[in-house]
């Protein structure tokens, strides 16, 4: 009989996605390996990641042979094969519905939004040696800041998660993207105190997983701020 391999994930925890993938994992003690792909490296682009996945985009998973890419999925998968506690992706279909409404809004919406700011703020000046265009800056900020009042309007209203009254993997995704901010020092919720309550019961849901997750980014937060 063959033997089971653990999960082997492929992840950059400067990548926003890679970091609520290692959450789950580590907070559900789900067996697994880690191996680092550093995008600021290329090492997405080597032949070898390159056949696990075309698109040269992390995380990517691999269960046993079975090669899967795009962090929703992932999480969705993962919650489901190893059982974890049913709120992470309920299965009744109402609640699993109000999940996949949130993640399907998600990648046009938070993702882009927050991942701009960081991109403009921290990314660019850092490859290309250039100030920041503050133009361009506070017009992504303008547009995150509607994204922003749509999370508390749209979702969270008056519950405790995005979802309802569990954590659920929608709530992963949107705080990863939230805290990519804190890499160039912004609190993008520090004028928000519903979001900053939500932040703070996922954290504490998830336990030391959150930080261990965040911990390159606390660095390199550490970094830039020793350089001013």
């Amino acid at each position: 009989m063959a033997t089971r391999r653990v999960v082997q994930v492929y992840l950059d925890l400067l990548s926003q996605p890679c970091r609520a993938v290692h959450i789950l994992l580590n907070c559900n003690k789900i067996p697994h390996t880690v191996r680092t792909v550093a995008l600021r490296k290329g090492e997405n682009r080597t032949p070898e990641f390159t056949k696990l996945n075309p698109m040269n985009r992390v995380p990517v998973m691999e269960d046993n042979g079975f090669v899967l890419t795009e962090s929703d999925a992932i999480l969705k998968y993962l919650a489901v094969k190893y059982e974890v506690p049913e709120h992470w992706y309920p299965r009744q279909p109402e609640k699993r519905a109000r999940v996949d409404e949130y993640t399907a809004w998600h990648h046009n919406n938070t993702r882009p939004h927050a991942a701009k700011v960081f991109i403009l703020e921290v990314l660019l000046p850092a490859q290309t040696g250039s100030p920041v265009d503050e133009g361009r800056l506070i017009r992504a900020l303008s547009q995150l800041d509607e994204t922003l009042d749509k999370l508390e309007s749209m979702f969270l209203r008056r519950q405790p998660f995005l979802c309802g009254d569990d954590i659920t993997v929608a709530d992963l995704l949107a705080v990863c993207e939230v805290m990519q901010l804190m890499g160039g020092d912004r609190d993008i919720l520090k004028d928000r105190p519903q979001l900053q309550r939500w932040r703070s019961r996922v954290q504490s849901a998830v336990g030391e997983s959150f930080d261990q997750a965040h911990a390159v980014l606390y660095a390199l937060r550490d970094r830039r701020k020793a350089k001013l």
